[in-house]
């Protein structure tokens, strides 16, 4: 059905109602009330109002089954970048079993450093950066010990 001068004006006064209420913001009411003086059916007047407590006339099941277009639901929030320096943390990290822990003391200083950075930059990948402080702090503790048994056993020896 063709919308009329005065469909358009209560599809324009829910809109202003939505505003006053807080469910619009300033951008996306100018973008729907250009929309509603261009439109030329009931139906797209009824989309432009369909997340609104109220619409412009009664629509017919059919175009209220109809979705929300996409153009007024929030933008999809993607997550966080990993930190870069998290991820060679990690990497370091389990390197440590493969370079006989020649890789434990960069994972930590990386974990530590990428910890920082996620804290004040808000990025993800805080958990690959424990798992890389967590396994250089092992390795290093390990080496630590060997040589603690070694420098023992040769004292124990002279």
């Amino acid at each position: 059905m063709l919308a009329s001068h005065a469909d358009r004006e209560r599809a324009v006064d829910v809109l202003r109602a939505g505003f006053s209420e807080g469910r619009l913001q300033q951008a996306e009411l100018e973008k729907r009330i250009a929309r509603a003086y261009e439109a030329r059916t009931v139906g797209e007047l009824g989309l432009l109002v369909a997340d609104l407590p109220q619409g412009p006339v009664p629509m017919q099941s059919a175009v209220a089954a109809a979705p929300v277009p996409r153009t007024f639901l929030p933008a999809p929030t993607l997550p966080p970048p990993n930190n870069g320096k998290a991820v060679g943390a990690l990497v370091c990290g389990i390197l440590t079993t493969m370079t006989a822990g020649l890789t434990g003391i960069p994972a930590v200083v990386l974990g530590h450093t990428a910890r920082s950075e996620i804290r004040r930059t808000g990025e993800g990948g805080d958990g690959f950066a424990l798992a890389g402080l967590i396994l250089g702090w092992l390795s290093i503790a390990g080496w630590t010990l060997f040589l603690i048994f070694v420098i023992a056993a040769a004292s124990m020896s002279t």
